[in-house]
């Protein structure tokens, strides 16, 4: 399965591992939770994904790679124990607590939240004095002496054999007691995670022309040679600090991520291109409405590769507007809640600018809290940072103004809350505008063609355009948006008569 199903099924199970029944008990008892062995090629997300599921369930997460630690960080130091059995002492081999499992002690202890994911990356690639310690923990969830504590559930990643040598294979008894998963790469599963993500435009527009580059792996006699999607990650976060630095991105920095030689030349290449077209085409000019007739001589005598990557540069545009569109909308839906909060508080005849003091401090308590937890995305980390700063400035206006009456104090941060939605509102209708320019070439210099079904589809797959596109009213893109559906519909029921065997 993919990488998205795998995050689904994996979050799934947790949940039920996690669920407890009316006297607070899990409802599957520890020792029925089986540990979920995630089996995949490196470099796909398997640790991206648990963060995820983490912050999404509100719990911690721990994770090792465990072909980092031998076996005494793993299992524990060994020392004597005095013991009596049948009225005899014996000295008795303890251990101390393991480096892991004191891990999560401390994870406890640090972020208050007792529930969690005890994560171990490359379990099946340990040395062979580690092995054992391996085996015990998938089967009896314990390293050494001591034990996962309730509550946390254990999810295990390994590489096949075929793209690591120092594999090793589990036995039947082992594996009957795990859930396993197998994931495989799926370019259009993380396609989505890169619109999300905000990867660099040009490494969605290369692999979505040349998808046989997202993960590619060779053994020969010279070596190992890999194109990996953490690879591209990567580059991608490079490339942006570059763009902002005024440094060049050549073949050999992309090398140094894409450990594929062919496919950082192509892709070295492809990135000249792609800062080219993008100052050949004007597209900023092109976002602001402006087409000189140039640009529509230039496009139509275009290579299909170069009307794609035109394409990307434009979607790339409308993302970023509609990724800030969303963000503001975070961090003004937090405001209103907040204002909400402190309309409570005055109720109870709480002092006005003390009430709001509380707020504040409530605030910057539970920012915090999630942030010693890790339950934070980066556009939260954002949201809580911006809304803290306005309302501290709230709350320096109603000390300088002394304003004291509740009603008075409520009314004056209603209005400057008016501010901030009518600031979110201008973004929110620039963003439309910016969408119906971009029709506005697509349709000029492409109409009703396979250009503009591109276009289209990847709006489609983009989560933060389909989020804005459910509240803003875009005529011509329900209507292509419409054909598209109907097209695909055809062809799947065209291909469905053709798979009939039609008798004789």
């Amino acid at each position: 399965m993919n990488i998205k199903r795998a995050k689904i099924e994996i979050k799934n199970a947790i949940e039920a591992y996690l669920q407890k029944d009316d006297f607070g008990e899990y409802t599957i008892p520890a020792i029925r939770q089986r540990p979920i062995l995630l089996m995949g090629p490196p470099g796909i997300g398997k640790t991206q994904i648990m963060e995820q599921i983490a912050r999404e369930c509100e719990i911690s997460l721990v994770a090792y790679t465990i072909t980092h630690h031998t076996r005494q960080s793993a299992v524990g130091l060994p020392f004597i124990e005095k013991k009596c059995y049948g009225g005899r002492e014996y000295s008795v081999t303890e251990y101390t607590m393991s480096e892991i499992i004191a891990s999560v002690y401390e994870k406890i202890e640090e972020t208050g939240v007792k529930e969690g994911i005890l994560f171990i990356d490359e379990i099946n690639c340990v040395s062979e004095t580690l092995a054992p310690a391996m085996l015990q923990f998938l089967q009896y969830k314990t390293f050494g002496n001591h034990e996962v504590p309730k509550g946390w559930v254990i999810v295990a990643a390994g590489n096949p054999p075929e793209y690591n040598k120092s594999v090793r294979e589990f036995d039947v008894v082992t594996m009957d007691r795990v859930k396993k998963i197998e994931v495989e790469a799926d370019f259009s599963v993380w396609k989505e995670y890169a619109y999300h993500q905000g990867i660099h435009p040009a490494v969605i527009s290369y692999l979505t022309n040349r998808q046989n580059y997202f993960y590619k792996m060779e053994h020969t006699v010279d070596g190992s040679f890999f194109a990996t999607p953490r690879g591209w990650e990567d580059l991608s976060r490079l490339i942006q600090v570059y763009e902002k630095l005024g440094k060049k991105v050549d073949r050999d920095v992309v090398g140094s991520y894409i450990q594929f030689p062919e496919i950082a030349k192509d892709f070295a290449n492809y990135l000249e291109l792609y800062y080219r077209y993008e100052a050949d085409y004007q597209v900023e000019q092109v976002m602001e409405g402006k087409i000189p007739e140039i640009l529509l001589k230039k496009i139509s005598h275009a290579s299909f590769d170069e009307k794609l990557s035109v394409i990307s540069l434009l979607l790339a545009r409308v993302t970023e507007v509609f990724r800030k569109v969303f963000g503001q909308e975070a961090y003004v839906s937090m405001l209103f809640e907040k204002l909400k909060q402190y309309k409570d508080v005055l109720g109870q005849k709480k002092e006005a600018v003390e009430a709001f003091r509380e707020i504040l401090e409530e605030t910057c308590e539970e920012q915090k809290e999630k942030e010693r937890a890790k339950l934070l995305t980066k556009t939260e980390k954002i949201v809580y940072r911006k809304g803290i700063e306005k309302l501290e400035l709230y709350l320096k206006v109603l000390e300088e103004e002394q304003i004291s009456d509740g009603e008075d104090a409520f009314e004056k941060i209603r209005g400057l809350f008016a501010e901030e939605r009518g600031a979110y509102e201008k973004l929110e209708e620039s963003a439309g505008q910016k969408l119906e320019y971009a029709f506005d070439f697509m349709e000029i210099a492409f109409g009703a063609s396979q250009e503009m079904t591109i276009f289209i589809t990847e709006l489609n797959m983009n989560a933060y355009s389909v989020k804005f596109l459910q509240e803003y009213q875009c005529d011509r893109y329900y209507q292509y948006n419409k054909q598209l559906v109907f097209d695909e519909t055809d062809r799947n029921i065209r291909n469905r008569i053709e798979r009939v065997e039609m008798p004789l």
